[in-house]
């Protein structure tokens, strides 16, 4: 077989693997982002995977620059692709996307075993700022807007028949 019908081959196989899987997606036939962990899970990142023409006699191209993996520092970024490299040469010759994703997910907590989760100033607030807070908060969204029945009517002659503005009801007219 040549490498192009391998691809293919292999292409169709995740297809089929991954349908549905909101942590596959498949940004071009040659190229794929493949999400290890949940979204709201600290200890998530985001491998980015292409193919060059040569692939699988050659090894396809592993990026952790997704902007979401800002918050992972550049020692465990390096720590991962080492780790990934180790095991792209392994299978070198043979299909291997489905075997990189699913081993990544098996050790994602060796492979993320040095990362720190990035701090933010809302973690320093005392309990009770949060207290005093979250109470202030909730009388002022008890409050709505009220409309006039003019406002009302202006608001619902702008909207098309599924209840939505129309594209660029807000924009300013800026050459008059």
């Amino acid at each position: 077989m040549t490498a192009n019908e391998d691809q293919e081959m292999e292409l169709e196989a995740l297809r089929s693997i991954y349908e549905g899987d909101d942590c596959f997606k498949e940004l071009s036939p040659v190229s794929f982002q493949f999400r290890i962990g949940d979204l709201d899970d600290s200890k998530s990142f985001l491998l980015e995977v292409s193919w060059p023409e040569s692939y699988p006699e050659t090894a396809p191209h592993i990026s952790l620059d997704a902007f979401f993996n800002n918050r992972i520092f550049l020692e465990t970024k390096q720590y991962i692709l080492s780790k990934l490299s180790e095991q792209v040469e392994a299978n070198l010759g043979t299909a291997m996307m489905y075997t990189l994703f699913e081993w990544a997910k098996e050790n994602q907590e060796t492979l993320m075993e040095n990362h720190q989760p990035v701090t933010s100033a809302v973690t320093l607030i005392s309990n009770s700022d949060v207290m005093n807070n979250s109470t202030s908060v909730s009388k002022k969204k008890e409050k709505k807007e009220q409309l006039t029945k003019a406002q009302k009517r202006k608001l619902i002659g702008r909207t098309d028949n599924k209840g939505e503005l129309p594209r660029g009801w807000n924009w300013v007219d800026v050459i008059k």
